[in-house]
């Protein structure tokens, strides 16, 4: 549906404009700050809920809302935006998400001002990530929502925050030079000079450069998704971050690597994505597992959930590499479904922190009996994170399996033993999860907490952590309600892919990749005769 009205212009730059006042508002406290905070966060998140419903079509698979305005001509940048299956729903997630983090930053009291200015920042930079057209501007965009982390964490977050956001803004500063230079790379190949992402997609590539891109962008994406054996920084950065921050980083900077795969290495360069769909297999495989059983070793109960966070995007990955609509469904339905539940999870965290002071476990215990409210949703965000039938998370990593296992292009040992490894998961999760829910809410208390009397979830906790747990349980038990936003561009991604599999099984790559992916030579250009494991 077209409109001449900037929505998407003025869903980005509402929150950051509305941060620059901040400094000047009246009160000594912080109640006048926040409250103002919290009314940017709803009034950005109503306008996009209105913009989506009145001008965008879910049947249209092309981008909507397209706005370009030249930005600086010298450089080649302009501000262009627009939206499709792929954005227009983790756009929706940011808004609830970013929202909510807002409302959980209440007993912020160390600078509130500079909190929730960095807070709106981000907010603006990470909508302007899934909604930027221009390859140099989703880069601004991604670099943008860098520096609010990195203060968030350093200066809000615990004993070792400068440790960790060191090591956050290192690892994922090192991962935007390799977007930089292959967007720069993209941009000048061939006659004319562009970073436009549609005009890029246009491009013939040659299968070497194609490759190379590829490996770049993966690298890039990999961190922030974050991939193994690029996923370190997380753990670190969860258990020094503030509750808010935590719901932010999982709820939504880990998606934005996802959604960059999906975008640049799956649809700009689907030749390459032939040849390194088994390692993203293989390497969500090595996720699942990695990261499921490094969370028993977890005694701080972020920590614990960060790695399940690192072993629940493992599915992402299998998703993207399964050449079918129902895999890929199930990549995005998983981002979702883990944007959702993880922010839960955090948010719960916090309320826990709040009140016991410590992050160990085994200085926990006893709780339920005084905070049975607060054990209840604890319960309810652990169910949906181990997949419970009803839950979100079922949905999507049945999505993924099933998308996998009816996949023609890869044999049927390679499904088996990615399959079966993946199901390692399934059995790891609920035991590191229910262990977790035992320890903190059964186990026995340390001699100081038995001292200590805690407070149940107050309104406003109960609030936040509702308007997360009912969209997981909604989308559980009718699915449709996540997975119309985005059907019609997977499936398009989809198919885009399948159709370059009989193109590369006819054109192997240079001597030099052959020799590093063991891409065989065919004898007939079959989709399902490649990359060696395959039929």
């Amino acid at each position: 549906m077209s409109t001449h009205f900037p929505w998407l212009t003025t869903i980005i730059l509402l929150p950051l404009v509305a941060s620059l006042p901040i400094p000047f508002l009246p009160g000594k406290d912080n109640k006048v700050v926040r409250w103002y905070a919290l009314g940017v966060g709803l009034v950005d998140l109503v306008l996009t809920l209105f913009t989506f419903w009145q001008h965008y079509d879910l049947q249209n698979p092309e981008l909507q809302l397209v706005e370009s305005y030249t930005w600086i001509s010298q450089i080649g940048l302009n501000w262009s935006v627009g939206v499709d299956g792929l954005s227009m729903p983790l756009v929706l997630l940011t808004a609830l998400v970013t929202t909510l983090g807002i409302m959980a930053a209440w007993p912020i009291t160390h600078k509130p001002r500079l909190f929730y200015f960095l807070m709106l920042a981000m907010y603006s930079a990470q909508i302007g990530v899934f909604a930027a057209q221009d390859l140099l501007m989703f880069f601004l965009m991604w670099e943008l929502e860098l520096v609010p982390i990195y203060l968030l964490i350093s200066v809000w977050g615990g004993q070792k925050r400068l440790y960790a956001a060191t090591k956050f803004i290192l690892y994922t500063a090192v991962g935007s030079l390799f977007i930089l230079v292959a967007a720069f790379a993209m941009a000048f190949y061939g006659d004319n000079v562009t970073f436009d992402m549609r005009e890029l997609a246009l491009k013939d590539y040659s299968l070497t450069f194609e490759l190379i891109v590829y490996a770049a962008f993966l690298v890039a994406y990999g961190v922030k998704l974050p991939m193994f054996p690029l996923h370190t920084w997380l753990p670190d950065a969860h258990s020094e971050a503030p509750a808010p921050v935590s719901m932010l980083l999982a709820g939504v900077m880990l998606k934005m690597g996802g959604y960059a795969l999906i975008r640049m290495n799956v649809e700009m360069l689907p030749n390459a994505h032939v040849y390194f769909a088994p390692v993203l297999a293989l390497l969500g495989v090595v996720n699942i597992i990695y990261a499921g059983l490094t969370a028993f070793a977890q005694t701080n109960l972020k920590r614990r959930m960060a790695y399940s966070s690192i072993s629940h995007m493992g599915f992402v990955l299998i998703g993207i590499a399964s050449f079918t609509e129902v895999g890929l469904s199930g990549a995005m339905l998983q981002m979702i479904s883990h944007g959702l539940i993880a922010a839960a999870l955090f948010f719960l965290s916090g309320v826990a922190y709040e009140r016991t002071h410590t992050l160990m476990m085994d200085k926990m215990g006893g709780m339920a009996k005084q905070m049975p409210i607060v054990f209840a949703l604890f319960t309810m965000g652990s169910m949906a994170s181990l997949a419970l039938p009803g839950m979100s998370g079922f949905v999507s990593e049945l999505s993924v399996f099933l998308g996998f296992t009816s996949s023609e292009a890869y044999s049927d040992p390679f499904k088996v033993i990615v399959v079966l490894l993946s199901a390692v998961g399934l059995i790891v999760t609920p035991i590191y999860l229910l262990s977790m829910l035992r320890e903190v809410f059964y186990g026995t208390a340390s001699p100081e907490m038995a001292q200590v009397k805690f407070w149940d979830a107050k309104p406003r906790e109960v609030f936040i952590t509702a308007c997360l747990i009912v969209p997981i349980i909604g989308i559980g038990l009718y699915p449709k309600l996540a997975t119309q936003t985005y059907d019609v561009k997977t499936v398009a991604i989809a198919s885009q892919a399948r159709n370059s599999l009989p193109l590369i099984a006819e054109q192997p790559p240079s001597r030099l990749f052959s020799r590093v992916l063991s891409a065989p030579q065919l004898q007939t250009p079959k989709p399902s005769e490649l990359l060696g494991v395959l039929k």
